[in-house]
């Protein structure tokens, strides 16, 4: 008879031998997309032969990276030796809804195999290994150095807004509303959800010069929206130089903890008091998938010494910088809404202020 513990002790073997072969998964999804085998392989199984001949590529090589993508979940082998799409793999087509394509990309791409392995770096000091490896900070290698990276960086961010940009529209009630400005925005997604789920709106979007040149059509000169929206190039950790009654912050302040300091309160000393300040967020303490969102904790750390927020953290960060937090609710299995408003200030503030404050909500101030 086998002891129970010899089966448990082999089994955590197991385990433990397939989590230090992560990277290979990582790497297969990559290698799979950069080939285009999700977007190559339609609906009928086909051989690996057949399939490699399309794709031009080593028939033997595209099996064995088949099966092992097949061992962790991603497309199906069938009896007679054909692949097939999943659930899992149609995820990374292009043209499938809610793809993931773009994120999948992102996640693999040629920087993150530099900074992975200097993990316990960035724990040891607790900060980010960027520079180190890169000699510039994250976003400056990413614009001046790396801009292919760069745009996948932008296309995966606009993939995933695209995922809750309804869901965010669905819940949040903008009725009373006039303007309102999402800032680092990226592409302009959920600002273009919003404006065209509320006629009334007009809107905002601030984000680095480079993302709003490349803004969504619909927002940009001869675009259905671009009449009720102001494009705004800036950083918002230097200023927030857009005046609306209802601020969106959403998944940008996971930056360390200076640049969240800063960004919040150049938004606070920007907003009148009683606008809102709407925060959304994944949180890795409240969160559907705790290996992608404790992953995601890591990664930030390694690239801009950031870190996901806790509701907790969340909730002392906005506080800190004078923010009357209300409502806080779930949104989708992975994305919280804190809304909250902007208090009124001491007597002698809201004088110095009052000569400048305009007499209603435009979208630059």
């Amino acid at each position: 008879m086998t002891d129970s513990r010899t089966t448990d002790a082999r089994d955590a073997g197991m385990r433990l031998r397939e989590l230090t072969f992560g990277a290979m998964a990582a790497a297969a999804v990559r290698a799979a997309l950069r080939l285009d085998v999700p977007d190559t392989l339609g609906e009928t199984p086909e051989s690996a032969e057949d399939l490699a001949k399309r794709l031009n590529v080593d028939a033997r090589s595209l099996r064995r990276l088949m099966r092992a993508l097949v061992a962790h979940g991603v497309f199906a082998e069938q009896a007679d030796g054909r692949f097939a799409h999943n659930d899992t793999s149609r995820l990374l087509r292009a043209d499938t809804p809610r793809s993931m394509r773009h994120v999948s990309l992102w996640a693999t791409e040629p920087w993150t195999w530099e900074v992975w392995p200097r993990l316990e770096d960035a724990v040891r000091h607790g900060g980010s290994v960027f520079p180190a490896v890169f000699g510039m900070e994250f976003f400056d290698y990413l614009h001046n150095a790396a801009p292919e990276s760069a745009e996948t960086f932008n296309r995966a961010m606009t993939q995933s807004s695209g995922q809750s940009a309804q869901d965010v529209a669905a819940v949040l009630d903008l009725a009373d509303a006039r303007v309102v400005a999402d800032i680092g925005g990226g592409q302009g997604l959920l600002i273009a959800t919003l404006l065209e789920r509320h006629p009334h709106l007009r809107g905002a979007l601030l984000d680095l010069p480079a993302v709003v040149a490349d803004a969504d059509p619909r927002l940009r000169r001869g675009g259905p929206l671009a009449d009720r929206v102001t494009l705004v190039p800036g950083d918002c950790r230097d200023g927030v130089p857009v005046h609306a009654d209802v601020y969106i912050l959403k998944n940008i302040l996971e930056w360390d903890d200076t640049s969240t300091r800063r960004t919040l309160g150049n938004l606070v000393e920007a907003a009148e008091p009683g606008t809102r300040v709407v925060v959304i967020e994944n949180l890795v303490d409240e969160s559907a998938s705790l290996r992608f969102s404790t992953g995601m904790d890591l990664l930030l750390l390694l690239n801009v010494g950031g870190a996901k927020h806790t509701r907790e953290s969340m909730v002392a960060a906005m506080t800190r910088a004078g923010l009357e937090i209300g409502d806080i609710r779930a949104i989708s299995p992975t994305l919280h809404m804190f809304d909250s408003v902007v208090p009124a200030r001491p007597a002698a503030a809201s004088a110095g202020r009052s000569r400048t404050a305009k007499p209603e909500a435009d979208p630059v101030g």
